[in-house]
C-alpha cells in the first residue's frame, strides 16, 4: 500500500481503535482547540499529566497524531537511515508512538527487520494508546515495542542499553520555549545539555534524530544543538550537507531560521474537515530537525525553500551549503521541478543577492 493510501486511512483507523461515545463526539473540535492552546499560547496552564485526561488524549489522537504522522512521513523517506537486524531504537518522549508509527509507515524496507524499540514517556495512557494504535496499524510484525513509563531528565545519563537510533520528536520545545527569546546564552546551554543527554543515550556510531516545531526558537535551538554535537564529533547528516558554521544560525534578531515546509494538498479530506471544525486548518506543515551520523563530506547544497519568482523574470530557491546561504536561480521549469528538501550542485557566480545577502548561483 502506498504512503498516502496508508495516511488517508489513518483517521478511520483511529476511530476504530479509539471510539468516542456518541455524547462526546460533538465536543471533539472544542477539545482539540483547547489542547492546541495548552500546547502553544497557554503553556503555563498545562500540567505534566495533561494527556492522562480522556478528553485531551482523544483530542491528541484524533488531531495531533495524524498531523504529526504526515509531517514525519514527508520527512523520514528523505533521511539516509541505515539499521540492521537486532538494532535498538530509543524513542524519547514517545507519547502515542508518533515517531515509531511514522517510521513503519514511511520506511517499508525496515518493516521486516527485527528491531527492539524502547518508547519512553511519563504518560502511561499515551504510551498504551500508542501501542494499541501501532498494533492496529502494523498487525503482526518484527518490531519488539517496549513501553517505559519514566520522566526524561536531561541532567541525568540515559538508562538502559545504548541505541543505534535515538529519536526525540517534540521533546525539548516544552522547555526552551519558556526561555526568553533574547537569552541566547541560556538557550545555548540548554542545547549543550540536551546534546550531552542524547549523546549518552546513543552508541558512538548511532543516528540521533531530533525534530521540533518549525518556529524561530526551534531553529535556533537546533542550530545550537548542531554545534554541540560537532564538539562531540557527531557530524550533522541532514539537513546539513557540511560541517561548517550554520549560515542560518544567529540571535533572536535574525529573521531566518532553519526549517522546512510541506504542502498539505495530499492530506485526507476527513482530517482537513476535522481541522476546520476545530478552527485549526493547515495549508503547510513546518518542521525544524537535525540528524547526526557517520558521513563523508560533500559539496552539495540542500534546498530549503519553495520556488518563488524574481524581479528579473527568473525563479529562485534558497539553499544551504558550506559556503553559506545561496539563492539558486534559473528559469521557472528548471527551478520548480526540483524536489523539496533535495540536494543539488550549484555553480556560484560571485554575486550577492541584495535582498537576502545570500550568494547566488545556477545549477551545475
Amino acid at each position: 500500500m502506498a504512503l498516502f493510501q496508508i495516511l488517508d486511512a489513518i483517521p478511520e483507523l483511529i476511530k476504530k481503535t479509539f471510539p468516542i461515545p456518541g455524547r462526546f463526539k460533538n465536543a471533539l473540535p472544542l477539545n482539540i482547540a483547547k489542547l492546541s492552546r495548552l500546547l502553544t499560547n497557554n503553556r503555563g496552564e498545562r500540567t505534566l499529566s495533561y494527556l492522562s485526561r480522556p478528553e485531551m488524549l482523544s483530542a491528541y489522537l484524533y488531531y495531533f497524531l495524524p498531523w504529526n504522522l504526515y509531517r514525519l512521513c514527508f520527512l523520514l523517506p528523505c533521511l539516509d537511515l541505515k539499521l540492521k537486524p537486532g538494532d535498538i531504537v530509543t524513542d524519547l518522549g514517545s507519547g502515542p508512538l508518533s515517531f515509531v508509527s511514522a517510521l513503519w509507515i514511511s520506511r517499508p524496507e525496515l518493516r521486516n527487520l527485527p528491531l527492539e524499540i524502547n518508547c519512553i514517556d511519563r504518560c502511561s495512557p499515551a504510551l498504551d494508546a500508542g501501542k494499541n494504535f501501532f498494533n492496529a496499524l502494523a498487525g503482526e510484525n518484527n518490531w519488539k515495542i517496549n513501553l517505559i513509563r519514566d520522566d526524561i531528565d536531561i541532567r541525568k545519563t540515559g538508562k538502559g542499553k545504548k541505541a543505534s537510533l535515538v529519536s526525540a520528536v517534540n521533546l525539548f520545545n516544552e522547555i526552551y520555549e519558556k526561555i526568553p527569546h533574547n537569552n541566547t546564552e541560556k538557550l545555548k546551554q540548554f542545547a549543550d545539555n540536551s546534546a550531552e543527554f542524547l549523546h549518552n543515550t546513543a552508541l558512538q556510531e548511532a543516528f540521533i534524530f531530533t525534530a521540533e516545531p518549525g518556529v524561530p526558537q526551534s531553529g535556533r535551538f537546533i542550530s545550537f544543538l548542531r554545534d554541540a554535537f560537532l564538539k562531540m564529533e557527531r557530524m550533522p547528516f541532514s539537513p546539513c550537507t557540511h560541517t561548517e558554521s550554520c549560515p542560518l544560525a544567529g540571535n533572536s534578531g535574525q529573521k531566518r531560521w532553519c526549517h522546512f515546509a510541506f504542502e498539505t494538498e495530499n492530506v485526507s479530506n476527513e482530517l482537513q474537515r476535522l481541522s476546520a471544525a476545530a478552527g485549526l486548518p493547515k495549508e503547510r506543515l513546518v518542521i525544524s530537525y537535525l540528524l547526526t551520523g557517520k558521513k563523508t563530506e560533500n559539496t552539495q547544497s540542500r534546498v530549503i525553500s519553495d520556488a518563488f519568482p524574481l524581479s528579473s523574470g527568473l525563479f529562485g530557491r534558497y539553499c544551504c551549503c558550506a559556503d553559506g546561504l545561496v539563492l539558486l536561480t534559473g528559469v521557472k521549469n528548471q527551478i520548480t521541478k526540483i524536489k523539496p528538501h533535495s540536494t543539488v550542485k550549484i555553480n556560484l557566480n560571485g554575486n550577492i543577492d541584495k535582498k537576502s545577502g545570500a550568494l547566488t548561483g545556477e545549477l551545475k
